[in-house]
């Protein structure tokens, strides 16, 4: 990490607001010497990669942002790999998302570990003028507790508002004003990015290794449900095809050899039944704020396997969970707490009482 790869970064995320993704073609041939490597140091993972399989400790960490996904969405039976993270790693249903329910102030929140009232983001689209969020997010906290790089793909150009040039970080981002752009293209653009990332070379701002925290922002089901009707043909077809996606990353890490040192979080920005979009209406009788309540799921290394989570869980604990994962201290004001009920092994003392903040 160095000052050109910063200036650089910045560089980067300019371009891609004015022209979009450049999406590249799949990778082919060899795997590079960083890619050797990576598989030398763990055993070849089975194509099932049971939770038996993984190791205790995580390495990289996963995260998939749905919109209009809920537990409803398994019935479909259009979204076998979903089901089978579902079936082998420790969910809940109910963990509450915020209000508004928008798309915008809810990515906020997830990656700020803060409620509305407090990151102070409470519209949804871009505004140039308003500029990026005050409070840190979990990105600089990876990068202060032990020096880890984030990887971010957004599919809405109103995230933009949320994609703060950093030295630690590297955003990419398409969405409705570029029609190209759909979660198959996102999976080939990821796929290039490792390619050149485990090159030896790097690519574009210096990226010089796969990164440790990789966020993938999925809102097609929503947009569909919301267009066509939450029981149409087109909400199910992108339903589908979101999970495609996600088999095709966890198929990269596996072709990596890395697929066991990972942990795979998967919520949602919104349920099929409360849409973020600025007419959606609170559930009745979600709780007392009216806020909608959305999946939360882990699945990988050092997560219990086929359990139902138990303790409250909130949209905004997911920032502390992705650092505890990666076993990382950090010394927070955010609201943000580990979701610590999920994993196999019980946190060290000392990191317990550093994280919890004062």
């Amino acid at each position: 990490m160095n000052r050109v790869r910063w200036m650089l970064g910045k560089l980067s995320v300019v371009a891609v607001g004015v022209v979009g993704l450049a999406f590249v073609a799949a990778v082919a041939g060899n795997a590079s010497p960083a890619e050797a490597k990576a598989k030398s140091n763990s055993a070849q993972p089975n194509k099932s990669a049971s939770p038996q399989a993984q190791t205790e400790q995580a390495e990289y960490v996963i995260l998939i942002v749905y919109e209009g996904v809920g537990q409803e969405a398994l019935k479909t039976g259009a979204m076998p790999v979903l089901s089978g993270l579902v079936r082998e790693g420790s969910v809940t249903w109910s963990a509450t998302a915020v209000t508004p329910p928008l798309r915008l102030p809810t990515m906020a929140s997830l990656l700020t570990g803060m409620p509305v009232e407090k990151h102070g983001v409470t519209w949804d689209s871009f505004d140039f003028i308003r500029g990026y969020p005050r409070p840190p997010t979990v990105f600089d906290y990876l990068d202060l507790s032990g020096g880890r790089d984030s990887a971010i793909f957004f599919m809405d150009e109103s995230l933009y508002q949320l994609a703060k040039p950093e030295p630690y970080t590297d955003y990419q981002m398409c969405g409705p004003l570029k029609p190209e752009c759909n979660p198959a293209m996102v999976v080939q653009y990821i796929r290039d990015y490792f390619r050149k990332a485990t090159s030896g070379h790097g690519y574009g701002h210096a990226i010089l290794s796969l990164p440790h925290f990789l966020v993938v922002h999925l809102p097609e089901p929503g947009r569909a449900g919301l267009a066509n009707g939450w029981g149409s043909r087109a909400y199910r077809e992108a339903l589908r095809t979101v999970d495609r996606a996600v088999g095709s990353i966890l198929d990269m890490y596996r072709e990596l050899g890395i697929l066991k040192q990972t942990t795979v979080i998967v919520t949602a920005l919104s349920g099929a039944a409360n849409p973020a979009n600025g007419e959606a209406q609170a559930k009745p009788g979600v709780d007392g704020a009216g806020a909608p309540r959305v999946p939360w799921i882990a699945w990988g290394a050092g997560i219990k396997p086929g359990h139902a989570i138990k303790q409250p869980v909130s949209i905004l604990d997911t920032g502390a969970t992705v650092l505890r994962t990666l076993g990382l201290e950090t010394y927070t004001e955010w609201e943000s707490h580990a979701v610590e009920e999920i994993f196999k092994a019980p946190r060290p003392a000392s990191t317990g009482a550093a994280s919890k903040g004062p």
